[in-house]
């Protein structure tokens, strides 16, 4: 079991660049790996260190202004390849919620699975989310998942998001899929019972 995800409320990281792909978000380099482990620390790894290892100050990530546990990207992100690893980057670097006006549909699927929230939202709301952040970095945004909206607290704006019922009920119990089936072992139990 996973932590539950009910009302999140957070500061933000600003990554306004559209088509952010999977492998700006993980370089295939490190693809090799076959357990969660480590992949935070190499999330936007060619964006967040020049070629000898050192940060690049001027990148959001590096950059102590902005902090939180939402990621507010551009349009189109996590295009590219269906690397499931993508999305363990972005959970294992502490990101709960990834915000964008549009979503590759794999790797909305990816997110959900490793217990990552992707919202969807206007292109209107997410350039008035830049500006509140740019204009104050302590900004926080509220994500309500029962009631499927997400909130600018520095402009009271809220919009409506879409999840699937089943991910959204995962998600809210901190459940996997082979929890989710653990959870369910007695029905299933009994409907093979009665199926002889």
């Amino acid at each position: 079991m996973k932590e539950k995800f009910n009302i999140l409320t957070s500061t933000c990281v600003p990554l306004p660049l559209e088509n952010v792909d999977t492998d700006q978000i993980i370089p295939a380099r490190f693809l090799k790996a076959t357990t969660k482990e480590g992949f935070g620390d190499n999330l936007f790894r060619d964006w967040r260190y020049d070629k000898e290892g050192n940060k690049i100050d001027s990148f959001v990530l590096n950059d102590p202004t902005y902090s939180g546990k939402i990621l507010v990207g551009g349009k189109n992100f996590g295009s590219g390849s269906s690397r499931e690893h993508a999305a363990w980057a972005i959970a294992g670097y502490g990101f709960r919620v990834v915000v964008s006006s549009f979503f590759a549909d794999i790797f909305r699927n990816n997110a959900l699975n490793n217990f990552v929230l992707p919202v969807v939202v206007s292109e209107e709301f997410l350039a008035e989310l830049f500006d509140s952040i740019h204009t104050d970095p302590k900004t926080e945004v509220e994500v309500n998942l029962p009631a499927q909206t997400i909130t600018n607290k520095a402009t009271g704006r809220s919009e409506s998001f879409e999840i699937n019922a089943y991910k959204k009920h995962c998600l809210a119990n901190g459940l996997d899929d082979i929890d989710f089936l653990l959870s369910n072992k007695d029905k299933i139990e009994a409907w093979e019972e009665q199926s002889k």
